[in-house]
């Protein structure tokens, strides 16, 4: 009841001094602060990491969330086969644990 009251009275001498708005100014500026700090550039991150699941290819050296390296030796729809050294394994993991592909480059 006391809380209310303390509410009702602070909406009050914020209606007098330029309505809600005066209150809600630091709100949409946080929330706008948030958004450009936080949540944009997640958004940004998420969208190369599937550019680049979407472009693997055989061939491809790749390391997995879990610490595993070697190269891709078939792709298929959500999973990956990987030839890993020293005793060439062959490792059957989905696409979502890659997290960095390095490409060696074809020479010419």
């Amino acid at each position: 009841m006391m809380m209310q009251n303390a509410l009702s009275m602070l909406l009050l001498q914020a209606s007098g001094q330029g309505g809600l708005g005066f209150l809600l100014m630091p709100m949409l500026f946080f929330v706008g602060i948030m958004y450009f700090l936080l949540i944009l550039p997640q958004q940004r991150k998420q969208k190369r990491w599937q550019q680049m699941v979407s472009e693997l290819k055989a061939g491809d050296k790749v390391t997995t969330g879990g610490g595993i390296r070697g190269t891709i030796i078939a792709v298929k729809e959500d999973a990956l086969h990987l030839r890993v050294p020293p005793d060439n394994l062959r490792l059957e993991v989905v696409k979502s644990s890659i997290v960095s592909v390095s490409r060696e480059e074809e020479p010419k």
